[in-house]
């Protein structure tokens, strides 16, 4: 497999050449490799120990690099103060039956992944009788919860590609909430 991509780091467009597949290389510290279809990113950090031979301390999958803050990302505070001005719609994306189990955000509007982009694409009676809420508009401020992050970050991508140009991803999940609700933390 041959990759081709384009990758912006600290500020610095940079064209990355076809590489086969199993090839690595490195750019401002940033160590990425085409290994089962992804990037993999490990980044150096000035001072750490290394926790392993590697010397990298940091390593995630990626789909692009970038020294970005990632815009798409609401922190728990930032929901809270979101969910008090009622100035988003919150779409809890796990099954039924793990809210059943689990409980869900106040407000929230169960929608499960697998239905997500149907949804988002539905009439809006069609929508208002299955989900008992209005169909949320293309400019509305959409926030999308799971257990952990992972579907909800899914989500979010199936709903830009439909043109949902607001929506974002509660990183930290129901997971996080739960924690923090029974905590007592503002």
């Amino acid at each position: 497999m041959w990759l081709s991509r384009r990758l912006l780091s600290h500020g610095a467009l940079l064209s990355a050449i076809p590489q086969p597949a199993g090839t690595a290389g490195m750019v401002n510290g940033l160590v990425w490799s085409n290994r089962s279809g992804g990037l993999l990113r490990q980044r150096r950090l000035a001072g750490k120990k290394p926790p392993c031979n590697s010397g990298y301390v940091q390593s995630e999958t990626v789909r692009h690099f970038s020294s970005a803050k990632n815009l798409y990302n609401v922190s728990y505070r930032e929901l809270k103060d979101l969910l008090e001005s009622k100035a988003i719609q919150l779409i809890d994306v796990r099954e039924k039956w793990e809210i059943g189990e689990h409980g869900k955000i106040p407000e929230s509007i169960n929608i499960p992944l697998s239905e997500v982009v149907e949804a988002l694409q539905m009439s809006p009676e069609h929508f208002k009788k299955i989900y008992n809420q209005d169909i949320p508009s293309k400019s509305d401020h959409l926030v999308f919860v799971c257990m952990a992050g992972v579907r909800s970050k899914q989500a979010v991508a199936a709903a830009k590609s439909l043109g949902f140009s607001r929506a974002q991803n509660y990183i930290g999940g129901f997971k996080e909430w739960a924690e923090c609700e029974s905590s007592g933390k503002t």
